[in-house]
C-alpha cells in the first residue's frame, strides 16, 4: 500500500476519533466558543439565558436549582441584545463557554454599559466550586477584577472543557447588559483606539471650556460662562456614561454611577435654558415660550435631589423628561428659524444632531433598538456636533456685536463730523445738514470749500482766498528770486453811482467791472475783490513796467464798457489804480507789498482819478 495513502487514512482516523470526542459538548445547552488570537471578539448573547429574581435575593444555590429545573430561559431580552429596561428587578444571566484546544484558553468576558450599579460573576473553580467577582458602578474602581472603564472578567478555560458562568446584574436605571468575549491581547488592542477617542472628545471639551472663558474673561457676556457650564456637565454626562467618571473623576465613589449620569443631563439641560434665552432674546421674542422654560429649567434644578432618594423610582420619568425637554427647545429653534432668526438656526442644527444621538440613547434604555454604535455612543457623537454647532453659533454672535459696534461707531463718528461742519454753517443750513447722511455731507464740504474761495457777489476770488495766494506766491518767488507785481483797483465815485442807481444797479456795475479785470489778466493771476468797490490783482513774475500796462489795460477795459455814471466827473464809470511790485526776500514781507500797492492807490485818487500809479518798490 502506498505511504501517501496510509497517511491519508491516519489523518482520517484522527478526525473521526476528535469528533466523537467533542460530540458530548455539542449535544449539550447552547455555548459560546473561545477566541482564538487575532479573531476579535464575539457577542455571546445568543448563548446567553436569563433568570429574573424580582425580590433581588436570590442565592447562588437557588439560582443553581432554577437552572437544573430549567428555569432560565432564552426570551425577548436575549433577542434584544440584553436590554431589559427599567426594572427593579435583579437579572441572572448563564453563559456556557466552550473551550475545543488542547490548552488552557484566558478569555475576558466584557460588559461595556458602565452605568449598571451591581455585576457579580460566578466562576467555577478545579473543584466545581464557584468563585464570585463583585463590582458595579456603586462599587470603588479598584474592586474591579480587571483595570477598565468598562466592567471586565478574566476567565481561564480549561482545555476541551465547557465552562458555564453566571452574572448577576441589577440596576437603579435602565438595564441594558451588552456582551463581549475578548482574546486579551485583541481586547488591548481594541481598547486603545476607544481610549483616545475618548481623550479626543474631552480634550475639545477642554478647548471648548479654555476658549470660552478667555472669551468671558475679555467680553463679559454671561452667555460664554453659560456655555461653558453646559459643556462641563455634558462631559461629566459623557464620562460618567462611558465609565470614564468611575475610573478617574470618582474612583472611590459609592453613589455616583448613574446619580451622576442623571444629575449631569438636568443641569446640562438646566444651563441650556440661559444661554438659549440670551441668544434668542426669548423674553422679548418668545415672552410665554420662556415662561414654559424657565419652568422646565427649575425642575431639572430640583431634579438631583429625587434622583438622590429614589432614582430607581424616577429614573423612566427622568430620562422621558430628559427627551421632552430636548424636543421642547428643538420646537423653539424650528419657531424661531420660522421667524428667521439668525442665531435660532445655529440652534436648530445643534438640537437635530443631539436629538438623533439623545433618542437612540432613550430608545436603547427601554428596550426598543438594538446595541450597536450609533445607540450605544448616540448621546455623545450628538453632543461632539452639538458643542461644535452652538460654538459657531457664539462666533457669529460674537461677529455680529462686532459689526453691530462697529456700524454703531461709524455712525457716532459721522454724527460727530456732521455736527463740527454745520456749526461752521449758517442757521438756516443747519437744519438741513443734520439730517444729511455722511456721503452727503462729504460731498457738501468739497462744496462748502470751494465756495469759502469765491467771491458771492462777483464770482472771483474773495478776500481770504487773496490772502492765502498772496502768501504761497511769496514763498515761492522768495525761493527762485523771482518779481511779484501787485495791482489795487478801486471803481471811482462808486458811492455815488450806488446812491444814483440802487444797490441792485451797483451790484451788477460791480459784476460788470469784475468781469473786464479778468478779461485782461493772465490765467497765472489772481483777480479777487478786495472789499466794497475794490480789486486787486496777484501778477507773479510781473516787475513794475509790466504790471502798470496790466493796470492800465484794466482802466481801458472798463471805460470801454461806458457805463453811464452822471455823477462821475468823465461821465462813465472808470477805476483808479495803485501798483506795487517787489522781488520777495526777507527784508520786506507781502504785508509791504500790499501797503505799497494801497498807497500807490491812495495817490492815484489824490491826482484826481482815473489814473494808474506805480509805487517804488521796497527798500529803493
Amino acid at each position: 500500500m502506498p505511504l501517501a495513502l496510509i497517511s491519508s487514512a491516519r489523518v482520517a482516523i484522527k478526525f473521526i476519533a476528535y469528533c466523537l470526542m467533542l460530540l458530548p459538548l455539542w449535544v449539550s445547552a447552547a455555548a459560546v466558543d473561545v477566541r482564538a488570537p487575532g479573531s476579535g471578539s464575539v457577542d455571546p448573547g445568543p448563548a446567553v439565558a436569563v433568570l429574573e429574581d424580582v425580590s433581588g435575593a436570590f442565592t447562588l444555590a437557588e439560582v443553581l436549582a432554577a437552572d437544573r429545573a430549567g428555569g432560565f430561559e432564552k426570551g425577548a431580552e436575549v433577542a434584544k441584545g440584553l436590554s431589559l429596561g427599567y426594572s427593579r428587578s435583579a437579572f441572572w444571566l448563564r453563559l456556557a463557554i466552550r473551550n475545543p484546544e488542547l490548552r488552557p484558553v484566558e478569555q475576558l468576558l466584557e460588559v461595556s454599559n458602565a452605568r449598571i450599579s451591581s455585576v457579580s460573576l460566578y466562576v467555577p473553580d478545579a473543584s466545581g466550586n464557584y468563585k464570585a467577582m463583585v463590582t458595579g458602578g456603586d462599587a470603588p474602581f479598584a474592586n474591579r477584577p480587571y483595570p477598565h472603564r468598562h466592567f471586565v472578567f478574566p476567565l481561564s478555560v480549561s482545555p476541551q472543557s465547557e465552562q458555564v458562568v453566571y452574572m448577576r446584574v441589577q440596576n437603579s436605571s435602565s438595564l441594558i447588559v451588552p456582551l463581549r468575549l475578548w482574546e486579551p491581547h485583541d481586547f488591548d488592542i481594541a481598547s486603545r483606539p476607544e481610549y483616545m477617542v475618548q481623550g479626543w472628545y474631552f480634550g475639545m471639551a477642554s478647548a471648548m471650556v479654555l476658549f470660552n472663558l478667555l472669551l468671558w474673561l475679555a467680553i463679559r457676556d454671561r452667555i460664554y460662562i453659560y456655555y461653558v457650564i453646559f459643556v462641563l456637565a455634558m462631559a461629566v454626562t459623557v464620562a460618567s456614561k462611558t465609565g470614564l467618571g468611575a475610573q478617574y473623576l470618582w474612583p472611590v465613589s459609592l453613589v455616583w454611577g448613574n446619580f451622576s449620569f442623571f444629575t449631569a443631563i438636568s443641569f446640562t439641560l438646566a444651563a441650556f435654558y440661559p444661554f438659549t434665552r440670551r441668544m434668542l432674546d426669548t423674553p422679548r421674542t418668545m415672552p410665554r415660550v420662556d415662561s414654559v422654560m424657565q419652568l422646565m429649567t427649575w425642575v431639572h434644578v430640583l431634579a438631583p435631589v429625587a434622583y438622590w432618594f429614589a432614582l430607581p423610582v424616577v429614573a423612566p420619568y427622568g430620562t422621558a423628561f430628559f427627551g421632552f425637554t430636548i424636543l421642547f427647545y428643538g420646537g423653539v429653534a424650528v419657531w424661531g428659524s420660522i421667524r428667521r432668526m439668525r442665531a435660532a438656526y445655529f440652534q436648530l442644527g445643534a438640537f437635530s444632531l443631539l436629538l438623533a444621538g439623545t433618542l437612540m440613547a432613550v430608545l436603547r434604555a427601554y428596550g426598543w433598538v438594538p446595541t450597536n454604535i450609533f445607540t450605544v455612543d448616540g448621546l455623545q457623537l450628538g453632543s461632539v456636533f452639538e458643542m461644535l454647532v452652538l460654538a459657531l453659533a457664539l462666533a457669529d454672535r460674537f461677529n455680529e456685536m462686532r459689526r453691530e459696534k462697529m456700524s454703531a461707531q461709524s455712525e457716532l463718528v459721522a454724527i460727530q463730523d456732521q455736527l463740527v461742519d454745520t456749526l461752521q454753517a449758517s442757521e438756516k443750513e443747519l437744519a438741513y445738514r443734520v439730517e444729511k447722511r455722511t456721503r452727503q455731507l462729504q460731498a457738501a464740504n468739497a462744496r462748502l470749500e470751494a465756495l469759502s474761495m469765491v467771491d458771492g457777489l462777483t464770482g472771483i476770488a474773495n478776500r481770504r482766498h487773496f490772502d492765502q495766494v498772496l502768501h504761497k506766491e511769496w514763498a515761492r518767488l522768495e525761493r527762485v528770486s523771482q518779481p511779484l507785481a501787485l495791482v489795487m483797483l478801486d471803481v471811482d465815485w462808486f458811492k455815488r453811482y450806488n446812491d444814483h442807481f440802487g444797490h441792485q444797479a451797483g451790484d451788477e456795475c460791480l459784476r460788470e467791472v469784475a468781469l473786464a479785470i479778468s478779461g485782461v489778466s493772465r490765467t497765472s493771476d489772481l483777480v479777487a475783490r478786495y472789499g466794497g468797490e475794490e480789486f486787486v490783482i496777484i501778477a507773479p513774475g510781473n516787475d513794475g513796467p509790466q504790471a502798470l500796462q496790466m493796470a492800465q489795460r484794466a482802466c481801458d477795459a472798463v471805460r470801454e464798457l461806458a457805463m453811464l455814471h452822471p455823477l462821475s466827473e468823465e461821465g462813465f464809470v472808470t477805476l483808479s489804480c495803485g501798483v506795487a511790485y517787489t522781488v520777495p526776500g526777507p527784508e520786506s514781507s507781502p504785508e509791504n507789498l500790499l501797503g505799497n500797492a494801497d498807497n500807490a492807490l491812495y495817490e492815484a485818487k489824490a491826482q484826481g482819478r482815473n489814473r494808474v500809479v506805480l509805487a517804488q518798490p521796497s527798500g529803493w
